[in-house]
């Protein structure tokens, strides 16, 4: 039996033998998360958790087009314009708290990363134990793109990501396909989309790590070949720089000479927001040396201070809103942003509580 545990059915949850599985059910939308989306796989965990039963968790994605686009930033866009922030830290609490929930689960957490996987997509999924990506993966972290820095505890990922792979996908926002996404850290194994069904079925009677691992192995196809392996060489040369201006300038370098992934990694650093990309790098490079729980309560900070800046409402308006993909950022340049500034995104805000999520 079906329940609906989220706001107008937009979390569904069923057990499905020893498994109970998880159905982000906005397909209209993408399946972007609400708040009240958020709190609905939060109780759906805590049913399995004390259902002795489940033996292990699956999260999913409702339609064709994917897992999760990420956020509502739609309704965020329009909290931030009205003033009204407080609903809005809430909702970056309840996402972040839920991220490090999902990292810290005591039962396997099956993750389907089929079609889109962005932002907020990617935090209720590349923190599970067994993530599965597919031929049709589209997956990143796009906020430089949207006057924001990667959240969801997503530069501890990427961070871990060989030969700056990582910072790469993180100050340009680039959307990866499958191959990217192992090599990167974010995704375990490579099924092809055809046998998500079946093999969803066999995962109906697991019970326990291992055997999901058994399950998932009968099912992995050959992956793809990987674009960011190929360009390693360069892009840990390129993106080991010291200040995001020395990266745009190497990365423009290797475009200049006809690498199409420079070519196209230039692009958007030149589009993104400069406080984004200068905000990641100093993230990306505090979250190697951090633990997840502690890189969460920075992107709580950062994007409290996000959403009382300028270029996170005028991101949201010029990629959502109005569509017209012309942001005006301020300041307009990486030379305009000093790194002070960039830095004092991850400080505590006057007069907000802290995430005070712990290690333990």
């Amino acid at each position: 039996m079906t329940e609906h545990v989220g706001q107008e059915s937009q979390i569904l949850f069923e057990n499905r033998g020893t498994l109970g599985v998880i159905t982000v059910n906005r397909p209209r939308a993408l399946n972007a998360l609400s708040y009240d989306m958020l709190r609905g796989i939060d109780r759906a965990l805590t049913q399995c958790e004390s259902d002795s039963r489940v033996k292990a968790v699956l999260i999913q994605g409702a339609g064709e087009k994917g897992l999760c686009a990420g956020g509502d930033v739609v309704s965020l866009y329009h909290l931030i314009d009205s003033g009204d922030l407080g609903e809005g830290e809430e909702y970056f609490r309840a996402e972040y708290t839920l991220n490090n929930r999902i990292s810290k689960y005591p039962k396997p957490i099956v993750a389907i990363m089929d079609g889109i996987v962005l932002g907020g997509g990617v935090g209720i999924s590349a923190h599970a134990s067994h993530r599965v990506v597919t031929e049709k993966t589209r997956l990143g972290m796009p906020e430089t793109g949207i006057g924001f820095a990667p959240d969801i505890g997503g530069l501890k990922l990427l961070s871990q990501a060989p030969r700056q792979l990582g910072t790469a996908m993180a100050l340009t926002g680039r959307h990866v396909g499958a191959a990217d996404a192992i090599v990167c850290g974010l995704a375990d194994y490579y099924v092809h989309t055809e046998k998500l069904g079946e093999l969803i079925s066999y995962l109906e009677s697991a019970t326990d790590a291992q055997s999901i691992e058994l399950v998932i192995s009968k099912f992995v196809g050959n992956t793809p070949e990987s674009v960011m392996a190929l360009n390693a060489f360069w892009i840990n040369t390129a993106f080991a720089g010291n200040s995001a201006e020395q990266i745009r300038d190497a990365v423009a370098e290797h475009a200049e000479q006809g690498n199409p992934l420079a070519a196209e990694l230039i692009e958007a650093m030149r589009h993104n927001s400069p406080t984004g990309i200068k905000t990641a790098l100093f993230g990306i490079r505090r979250a190697k040396t951090a633990t997840l729980a502690e890189t969460l309560n920075r992107d709580y900070n950062m994007a409290v201070n996000a959403m009382r800046s300028h270029d996170m409402k005028e991101g949201i308006r010029a990629q959502v809103i109005d569509k017209d993909r012309d942001p005006q950022w301020d300041p307009a340049t990486l030379e305009e942003v000093s790194e002070t500034y960039a830095a004092s995104f991850y400080n505590q805000p006057d007069g907000i509580a802290g995430l005070g999520l712990k290690d333990y």
